[in-house]
């Protein structure tokens, strides 16, 4: 396939032309879109197959998202099995494998809008957790979809703290089974995606108990419903739990299990293992569960967090220079409201924050393969590093992007209200990532065990990772810069956010000490601390974004404008991490008042420049129109029209009101006959 001018791939409208007032932003860009594009997949060749397999899913009307703003709960759910099945079909005739370079892009193309997707954890579960025995037997019964596989972790009473998980797995010497118990409402597994109608098989996990010793949490396979009618099986009480803010088409699902008898073999024994006779053995290193933990972070990451800000930019500001409101300067017509320092205000920092993100992902993912190549060779030394950065920063990017989102939203004015924006589905779908797969306050505690620990390590001069080095020379000097236009220096800035991130953790960690020598007990001495932990966490995190961007941007090809305007993305994302964390820059002098000035006059300069830039950036994100599902977001910026257009294929236009009948026509009926 040939790689396609940008434009070209995008427009696919309906309506005809597009919008003046969008096709004139696209004259004047300062850079090269498409090179700007294949710069963000990793190369030209990348772009050319995510494209072609973009264009393969589109084209196929089992795909279609067209009337999901429409759908019922139960015809979003029967749409994704129907997508999941056909997909395996699409696969095959593509050629295209799980393990292929195409299948990051299917699901980017689907927009996650497919059921089991519990199917894959499950069988990553077995994989990492299973023995070589266990692999042989399930993972090709999985692969084939002659089984359909949940996660059955989380309870009702229980998610993040898993010791405190309350189903019960008890070993039955005689009959050599364990059996599955959910001894109270609060054990009952709540949440599992694909657990609700459609799974047949999941991996719980349960407190495992041997001739009544409690051996902790442990992970089991077990059936839920017949292969041959779907019915619940003997002792399996499931269902779904019932509407959600979005996710309509997962069934997450409740799981109760009485008396449930499941074989030796089904207990996953990779690194633990009960004996015939009930003897307990422990075999391998159970570090490698941290592993598996990081690879899901990094993936939400990219795919559950980036690109859905990505999208809301693109909606909104391509949006805001087709809306036109009052007027900037009498006798003219009105202004695009992007012409607004207050409008710019809003969007171009989350803008320059999805490609800063865009570009720490890369760096998360170097670290994960370097972390990874270790692993192979059984030196788990950078686990502890790669679990801390990867629980900080899911932490971190899931709870800036969701706030990012919904500026987006709110940006758009009463139109983005509209499920037809695309924007409220963004919304209430990334608001979940600021939730599921580990709790973010949980998480950044993690992260500030980590940092705290590196902090005490460097003080005593011995050696810590190379991400956390500056915690070894933390300085008291004065932020250098003379005038707002040093503050576009990238040492000046990345600095300044060492410093914060420096000082934080490291007062965090006198707090903790003095408490702890006070008299203190350790436990109650952290407790009084995590507040400030969370912020020193968090400080880190946007510090090492804040470099890593920079460090990225040096390294461009000068060619194509691309390095220009990144560099002036850097500088805005930074001065409005300071911008919007004054006090934090300001605590100890290190920033002085003037110089707050500085970084306010330069941030507010950045806006105008980048401006000019905003619909071209946003167009190198390369989303297509199926892809956005935006009435307000589309390639050639036909809103009004659009809006109407989607607006009458609501069912409730298409069908007398059974309301009329029964309320409306005795109410106006007996109103009339008192006139």
């Amino acid at each position: 396939m040939a790689l396609l001018e940008t434009g070209k791939y995008l427009q696919g409208s309906v309506l005809g032309s597009v919008n003046p007032d969008l096709a004139s932003e696209r004259q004047t860009a300062s850079f090269s879109v498409e090179k700007l594009t294949a710069q963000l997949d990793g190369g030209v060749e990348h772009t050319q197959l995510r494209r072609a397999v973009v264009e393969a899913i589109e084209c196929d009307p089992v795909f279609s998202r067209e009337n999901q703003y429409f759908q019922s709960q139960n015809e979003r759910y029967e749409s994704a099995v129907r997508k999941a099945v056909h997909l395996q079909k699409k696969m095959h005739e593509m050629g295209w494998s799980e393990n292929g370079p195409e299948f990051k892009y299917i699901y980017r193309a689907l927009s996650g809008d497919v059921a089991f997707l519990l199917h894959r954890v499950f069988m990553r579960s077995i994989s990492v957790l299973g023995s070589d025995e266990q692999i042989a037997k399930w993972i090709p019964l999985a692969s084939q979809y002659q089984l359909i596989g949940s996660y059955a972790q989380t309870e009702l009473g229980h998610g993040t703290y898993l010791q405190g998980l309350e189903t019960t797995a008890v070993f039955d010497t005689t009959a050599q089974e364990f059996i599955l118990n959910t001894p109270k409402i609060s054990a009952m597994k709540w949440w599992p995606g694909d657990m609700g109608r459609s799974a047949t098989h999941t991996v719980v996990f349960a407190q495992l108990y041997v001739h009544g010793k409690c051996y902790g949490v442990h992970p089991f396979i077990v059936q839920i419903r017949s292969l041959q009618d779907h019915s619940l099986c003997p002792g399996i009480t499931a269902g779904d739990i019932g509407p959600k803010m979005n996710f309509e088409h997962t069934d997450n699902g409740y799981l109760m299990l009485q008396n449930v008898r499941v074989p030796r073999e089904n207990m996953l024994n990779k690194f633990c293992k009960v004996q015939p006779d009930g003897t307990y053995v422990r075999q391998g290193s159970q570090k490698i569960n941290y592993f598996t933990m990081t690879t899901v972070r990094i993936a939400l990451i990219s795919d559950e967090v980036v690109i859905p800000l990505m999208k809301a930019c693109t909606i909104a500001i391509r949006y805001s220079v087709v809306r036109r409101q009052s007027k900037l300067k009498p006798g003219e017509q009105e202004a695009k409201i992007l012409d607004y320092q207050t409008q710019q205000e809003k969007l171009l920092p989350q803008l320059a924050a999805a490609y800063a993100f865009h570009f720490l992902n890369n760096y998360l993912q170097e670290l994960f393969d370097k972390a990874y190549r270790e692993i192979q060779r059984k030196n788990f030394d950078m686990l502890p590093e790669l679990h801390a950065f990867s629980s900080g920063f899911k932490a971190m990017v899931t709870q800036y992007c969701t706030s990012a989102v919904e500026v987006c939203l709110r940006a758009c004015g009463g139109h983005g209200y509209s499920s037809l924006s695309g924007l409220p589905s963004l919304y209430t779908k990334i608001l979940a990532s600021c939730i599921y797969e580990g709790e973010n306050t949980i998480l950044l505690l993690q992260t500030a065990r980590f940092l705290i620990k590196c902090f005490n390590t460097a003080s005593t001069g011995q050696p810590v990772p190379p991400s956390v080095t500056y915690l070894a020379a933390v300085k008291y000097g004065k932020c250098p810069a003379k005038n707002k236009l040093d503050f576009l220096r990238p040492d000046i800035y990345t600095e300044a956010y060492q410093h914060m991130a420096a000082r934080l953790v490291s007062s965090t960690a006198a707090k903790l000490q003095d408490l702890i020598q006070s008299g203190v007990k350790e436990h109650d001495a952290w407790n009084q601390c995590t507040v400030q932990m969370v912020q020193a966490a968090k400080a880190n995190c946007h510090y090492i974004t804040v470099k890593n961007f920079a460090e990225t941007v040096e390294k461009l090809d000068t060619k194509a404008g691309i390095q220009k305007i990144m560099k002036h993305l850097c500088d805005l994302f930074a001065l409005h991490g300071i911008f919007s964390n004054a006090g934090f820059f300001l605590h100890d002098g290190y920033v002085s008042g003037a110089q707050m000035d500085m970084v306010t006059a330069s941030y507010l300069d950045l806006l105008a420049v980048i401006r000019k830039d905003a619909v071209p950036l946003v167009d190198a994100f390369d989303f297509t129109d199926k892809s956005l599902n935006s009435a307000l977001g589309s390639y050639d910026g036909q809103v009004y029209q659009r809006l109407y257009e989607w607006a009458q294929k609501s069912p409730t236009n298409k069908q007398i009101s059974p309301a009329y009948e029964r309320y409306l026509k005795p109410l106006l009926h007996n109103m009339q006959s008192k006139m």
